[in-house]
């Protein structure tokens, strides 16, 4: 016999109302619902990461970097 804690209270599974069991049913399908988006939260900010740390690797140097660096700019 299967039982819940609810508000610190156990309840007995098979003793709940058809009703109940659907509320229960779909209770637990969100909560294994967020744990899923929660993991692709994770994983989606990963890749982000990576391909934003790949964007900088590609990119030229900044303008204000170069002139520090002794070089002049002229304006045409």
């Amino acid at each position: 016999m299967p039982t819940i804690t609810i508000d610190n209270r156990e309840f007995d599974v098979d003793s709940l109302t058809t009703e109940a069991k659907q509320q229960l049913d779909m209770l637990v399908a969100c909560e294994n619902k967020l744990r899923e988006l929660q993991r692709d939260t994770v994983i989606t900010q990963t890749a982000r990461n990576a391909y934003a740390n790949a964007l900088k690797s590609l990119l030229p140097t900044p303008l204000d970097q170069t002139l520090a660096q002794g070089d002049t700019l002229k304006l045409g």
